[in-house]
């Protein structure tokens, strides 16, 4: 239950990063250009969008950061195993364990080192240049990221020792279409088979 809740979570997240940035980005660009137009320029151009580019790219290295989680526990991530998947079963499965090991070794230090740095970090007076928001809730994202992410690893090694399945992901698999006859072919309709 509780990983379900974090699972859920971290989706919430990483998609409402992505809107939020997409959409302010779409409306500094649109306020841009509009404040060109004679018409309406009187009335928006005192709209000051100059934090837009900051908070976008700040939201963006957070949703990378918790994206690279999601990639973890989806199977999403890019990897080299044609050496890996050449070797005998008993062999294959302990390089993957060490694998994830790696992993999560790697990540828990990035994000132990990311820790004691936003910790310093939030003892100086930093701030952002155009939000003015404290540098240490900025880079937060580096140890809360990385130790989600090695918590992942940690995860996905643990079900592949029960199970010996990693999470898998289709890259020629598209959400939403389904397996069928191409677009264009008419499919007989119960009807028409009966008819025949």
């Amino acid at each position: 239950m509780l990983l379900k809740c974090l699972d859920r979570l971290e989706e919430i997240l990483i998609a409402t990063l992505m809107g939020g940035a997409t959409t302010i980005i779409f409306v500094a660009v649109v306020h841009r250009y509009a404040s060109g137009l004679p018409v309406i320029q009187n009335y928006i151009l005192h709209w000051d969008f100059a934090w837009a580019q900051e908070l976008c790219i700040y939201m963006f290295v957070w949703m990378a950061k918790f994206g690279a989680a999601y990639g973890v526990r989806t199977g999403i991530h890019v990897g080299v195993d044609v050496v890996v998947n050449r070797l005998e079963p008993a062999a294959r499965g302990r390089f993957i364990v060490i694998g994830l090991l790696a992993g999560a070794l790697f990540t828990g230090t990035v994000g132990s080192l990311g820790s004691n740095f936003v910790w310093h970090m939030a003892q100086t007076e930093q701030t952002s240049a155009d939000l003015e928001w404290p540098m240490w809730i900025v880079y937060l994202a580096i140890p809360l990221g990385s130790y989600l992410m090695c918590f992942r690893f940690l995860q996905v090694m643990v079900a592949f020792l029960r199970t010996g399945v990693l999470p898998h992901h289709d890259h020629g698999h598209v959400d939403g279409l389904e397996d069928g006859p191409p677009l264009g072919v008419a499919t007989p309709s119960p009807t028409d088979i009966t008819r025949s």
